[in-house]
C-alpha cells in the first residue's frame, strides 16, 4: 500500500508543477508518515546513502562532460561544422537533412548536451531548410531527432548515470552503445533518402556557387577539432588509459584549448560554461537526493520485494518482463525526464533483473535506447520544447509533433533489433 501511495502522491505533485526533486522527496515523507512501521525515523539512513552516492567517482564525469559541451557550443566550433557539412551535402535531395544527422552524431560524440545541440541546429539550419522548400515536418523532425543522439552515443550522460545506478563499467557501456547509436544514425539517413526519393518536393537539393573541392576542404577543416576531441576522450577510455571521469577532465581541458585555435576564447565563455554546468549538475543531484529518499521508503516498506515476487512468480518469463518494462519506460517518457526515470524506476527493476539472470549491461542499453525516445515523445519531449522555443513561429507545434513520429519509430525498431539480436551489444567489448 505504501508503494502505491508513493507513486500516486509523486504523480499528483508532478502534475501540479512541483519540481521533480521536491515531488519525490515530499511523496517519500508523506508515505513514511502514513506507514506506522516506518515513520520519519527511516530517513536517518538517508544521509549515509547520499554520502555513498557522492563518493561515486564515476558521477564526477557528469559536470565535466556538461562543461565540455557548453564550451564547444559557445565557441562556434559546432556552428562552423554544421554550415560546412550542410554545404557539402546540400546539392542532393535531402542533403541538408542528412548533414544535420551527421553533425548531430558528431556533436553527440563530442558534447552530449541535447538542449545545446537542438537549439544551435534550429537557429542555424531551420530557416535555411524552410527557405529552400523543405517540409516543416521533416525539418523539425530531423533537427529534434538528431539533437537527441547525444543520449545514446558516448560520452552520454544517460550511460554515465546508468553505470552509477546499476554498478556497471561506464567504459563497457560506452563501447556497447556505439553500434546501436550508429544503427540509429544509419536508419535516419536511409529514411531521409527514401522519403526524399518518393517525394522530391519535401527535401529539394540546395545549389552552391563554390567548387566541390573548396566545399570538401572547408568541411574537413571543420571536422578536425571535434574529431580529435572524440579520439582523445573516447580513445583514452576504450584503450584503458583513463577512466571516464579522467577522460572527461581531458575533454574539458581539450575543449578550452580548441577555443584558442579558433580564436573564440574569453573569460566570459568560461564563466558561462561554468555557471550553466553548475545549474544542470545541481539539478541532477537534487533529483538524485529526492529519488534516493523515494527509493528508501519504497524498499523499506517491502514494496520492492512484492514487485520482485510478482514478476518472478506470477510472470516467470524474462521476455514478458522486458516487454512490460520497455512499454512502461516508453509511456513514462511521455511525462517525465530520463533522469527521474533512471533514479526512480531502475533501482526498483534491478532485483528483478538479477532474479531473471538478465545481463545488466544489455538491459542498460535497452533502457538507454528507450530513454532516448523520451526526448521526442509529446507532450513533454524536451527536444520539442527546445526546438519550438528556438524556432518561435517558424514551425507549428502540430508539424513538429508529426515530424518526430518517424524518428520515434526508427528508435523503436533499433530497440527491437537489440532485444532480438543482443550480440550486437558485445561486438566491441572483445
Amino acid at each position: 500500500m505504501t508503494g502505491i501511495i508513493l507513486f500516486i502522491v509523486a504523480f499528483i505533485l508532478l502534475m501540479l508543477g512541483i519540481p521533480v526533486a521536491f515531488a519525490f522527496g515530499a511523496s517519500a515523507i508523506f508515505a513514511a508518515l502514513l506507514d506506522p512501521e516506518l515513520g520519519l525515523d527511516i530517513f536517518g539512513l538517508l544521509p549515509y546513502r547520499v554520502y555513498g552516492i557522492m563518493q561515486n567517482f564515476t558521477l564526477m564525469a557528469v559536470p565535466l562532460f556538461i562543461f565540455m559541451g557548453f564550451i564547444l557550443e559557445k565557441s562556434k566550433i559546432a556552428e562552423n561544422m554544421l554550415e560546412s557539412i550542410g554545404e557539402l551535402f546540400g546539392d542532393i535531395r535531402g542533403g541538408l537533412a542528412i548533414a544535420i544527422v551527421i553533425v548531430g552524431a558528431i556533436l553527440a560524440a563530442s558534447t552530449g548536451i541535447v538542449g545545446a545541440s537542438v537549439v544551435m541546429m534550429t537557429i542555424i539550419s531551420l530557416p535555411i531548410m524552410l527557405k529552400y522548400g523543405y517540409s516543416p515536418k521533416l525539418a523539425g523532425g530531423v533537427i529534434a531527432a538528431s539533437g537527441t543522439l547525444g543520449q545514446l552515443i558516448p560520452p552520454s550522460i544517460i550511460l554515465i548515470i546508468l553505470g552509477a545506478v546499476m554498478n556497471l563499467s561506464v567504459g563497457d557501456l560506452f563501447k556497447a552503445a556505439i553500434i546501436p547509436g550508429v544503427l540509429i544514425v544509419a536508419f535516419y539517413i536511409i529514411y531521409i533518402l527514401i522519403i526524399s526519393f518518393i517525394n522530391p518536393n519535401i527535401a529539394p537539393p540546395i545549389k552552391t556557387n563554390r567548387s566541390k573541392k573548396e566545399v570538401l576542404i572547408k568541411a574537413l577543416k571543420s571536422l578536425v577539432a571535434p574529431v580529435l576531441l572524440i579520439i582523445v576522450v573516447l580513445g583514452s577510455i576504450f584503450a584503458g588509459f583513463a577512466t571516464p571521469t579522467e577522460s572527461a577532465a581531458i575533454g574539458a581541458l581539450g575543449a578550452i584549448i580548441l577555443t584558442f585555435f579558433y580564436k573564440s576564447f574569453s573569460f566570459e565563455l568560461i564563466r558561462y560554461a561554468t555557471i550553466e554546468s553548475v545549474k544542470i549538475t545541481a539539478m541532477i543531484f537534487m533529483i538524485l537526493i529526492g529519488a534516493t529518499a523515494f527509493s528508501l521508503v519504497f524498499n523499506e516498506s517491502g514494496a520492492g520485494d512484492i514487485v520482485t515476487e510478482f514478476f518472478t512468480d506470477s510472470i516467470s518469463n524474462k521476455y514478458i518482463f522486458i516487454a512490460i518494462t520497455m512499454i512502461l519506460i516508453f509511456i513514462l517518457g511521455f511525462f517525465i525526464d530520463f533522469i527521474e526515470i533512471t533514479f526512480i524506476v531502475i533501482p526498483i527493476l534491478l532485483p528483478i533483473v538479477e532474479a531473471f539472470g538478465i545481463d545488466p549491461l544489455w538491459f542498460a542499453l535497452l533502457i538507454a535506447i528507450n530513454l532516448q525516445t523520451s526526448f521526442l515523445t509529446p507532450p513533454f519531449g524536451f527536444s520539442l520544447f527546445y526546438l519550438k522555443g528556438a524556432a518561435g513561429d517558424k514551425i507549428k507545434t502540430k508539424d513538429l509533433y508529426l515530424g518526430v513520429i518517424p524518428f520515434i519509430l526508427i528508435q523503436i525498431v533499433v530497440l527491437l533489433i537489440v532485444i532480438f539480436i543482443p550480440k550486437i551489444v558485445y561486438l566491441l567489448l572483445g
